[in-house]
């Protein structure tokens, strides 16, 4: 998100800041909610795609994200990464805890306070993103421990090269709204955590099919409807960039879809809905970094390139034998890379700067991207394989296969997500707040539960 100056006022600390803009103000503070959102989105996204026994430690990850993110970019994560420059890489601690913020003035129109808050969102769902590929496996504490070490040592830092002066940005590599920041970023770790905590118990021989379908589609919506403040909110106005970059979020998109579930129809013989959903997110990745950047046409291409490669890349983890849960890396890192190097083909100069490839432009835009794309990707890699291995070997990440194969929900937070005994009292959440069935339930017979109840 670039922030340009505008009409200045009096600063009671001296020298002058930009006026208030009212508009682009209420326009961030929405788009901060809409950004928010996503983050419950993808808890339901992930969670109807996992094991029904799975599904409450696959949603707590992500709130667990959004409590401790939250706190850590209060403390040192905006100041790491938007306050000043130390050689390129990282910010100063002169805004630690946001000192003086409540004081100062606006810089783009919008007060300073909510360009912190508004990027929080983003730093909470670009951890949240990565526990898609430990799903079933991983232990809630050492989840923990190493979503705030990632956050400390790989967001924060990247955050800085992309938008907050750094090298990548100051480099001229082109990322409106986060496809090496976010979905490049989070996809390489989700792939270095997959190789660390190894394949799930079963995998790849035990089909481990969505348990909630609907759930996985809603979470999809929720997601799709929160990216256009993720994506025009990027713009930091309400102005023509938001504009173009909500048209072209939403046609890139919708092309995705199309472009996922047809090869599903040529592969497979059927489409489905959670190749509708996937396609959709795909394409949301894909648009993420170029949304400002491209002309409706462009971006439909692009949504269509997104999707039916990424629908092709969920293959690779097959062939490379590495179990990526929710394919993480099939969509987010292969689509943000898909995303960040269109642009060095389908950028137009009346928005990019330059233009790429297909109107003519020289391959300087393109390489340029290339460089951010791999600098992203092997840091973040590299890091999070290193952090992971590090809590594996000393307290341990992955859970124990006893608790993997009876259930993690109950082993690591005793509670299940669905309570089907007619007592109301035999178990999950009324176990764990020590509510026993009352006497005359116990002694009464009940029904057998239908096997035909997912989970």
């Amino acid at each position: 998100m670039l922030r340009d100056a505008g009409k200045e006022e009096d600063n009671p600390r001296g020298g002058s800041v930009p006026e208030l803009d009212s508009g682009a103000t209420a326009w961030i503070l929405t788009s901060a909610a809409l950004v928010l959102l996503m983050t419950p989105g993808l808890a339901l996204f992930y969670g109807g795609m996992t094991r029904s026994k799975s599904v409450l430690n696959m949603m707590m990850m992500s709130f667990g994200a959004i409590g401790l993110v939250s706190l850590l970019w209060v403390f040192y994560g905006y100041s790491i990464a938007f306050s000043g420059d130390v050689g390129g890489i990282t910010g100063d601690l002169s805004a630690a805890g946001l000192r003086g913020m409540l004081e100062s003035g606006t810089e783009g129109g919008i007060p300073d306070l909510l360009f912190a808050g508004f990027q929080l969102m983003f730093a909470v769902i670009t951890v949240a993103l990565i526990s898609g590929a430990i799903a079933d496996r991983a232990k809630f504490g050492p989840w923990l421990i190493f979503a705030g070490l990632w956050a400390t040592l790989v967001y924060f830092p990247v955050a800085h090269w992309v938008w907050g002066g750094g090298w990548i940005g100051e480099l001229g590599v082109l990322d409106f709204a986060g496809g090496t920041a976010v979905h490049i970023n989070a996809g390489a770790a989700a792939l270095a955590l997959a190789l660390v905590l190894g394949r799930r118990v079963g995998w790849p021989k035990d089909k481990f099919k969505p348990h909630n379908l609907p759930m996985v589609l809603l979470g999809a919506g929720l997601l799709w409807f929160g990216w256009f403040g993720f994506n025009a909110g990027s713009a930091g106005a309400a102005d023509g960039a938001a504009a173009v970059s909500l048209i072209n979020t939403q046609v890139a998109t919708a092309a995705a879809v199309l472009g996922w579930i047809v090869v599903e129809w040529i592969r497979d013989g059927k489409p489905t809905t959670l190749g509708a959903a996937s396609g959709a997110i795909a394409g949301l990745v894909g648009i993420t970094p170029a949304c400002a950047f491209l002309e409706p046409l462009g971006a439909i291409a692009l949504g269509v390139i997104a999707g039916a490669v990424c629908a092709l890349a969920v293959g690779l983890k097959y062939r490379f034998k590495y179990d990526d849960s929710l394919d993480v890396v099939a969509v987010h890192m292969v689509g943000g890379i898909i995303g960040s190097l269109l642009i060095g083909f389908l950028a137009i100069e009346v928005l990019a700067g330059e233009d790429g490839l297909v109107y003519g432009g020289g391959i300087g835009l393109l390489g340029k991207q290339a460089v951010g794309v791999i600098a992203v990707l092997v840091y973040s890699f590299v890091v999070a394989y290193l952090i992971g291995f590090a809590i594996e070997k000393t307290i341990g990440f992955r859970a124990s296969a006893d608790a993997e194969v009876e259930g993690i929900d109950n082993a690591e937070h005793a509670e299940s997500a669905y309570e089907f005994s007619s007592t109301g009292g035999g178990g999950g959440a009324f176990a764990a707040a020590g509510i026993a069935g009352s006497a005359t339930s116990k002694a009464e017979p009940t029904e057998p539960v239908s096997e035909k109840v997912a989970g």
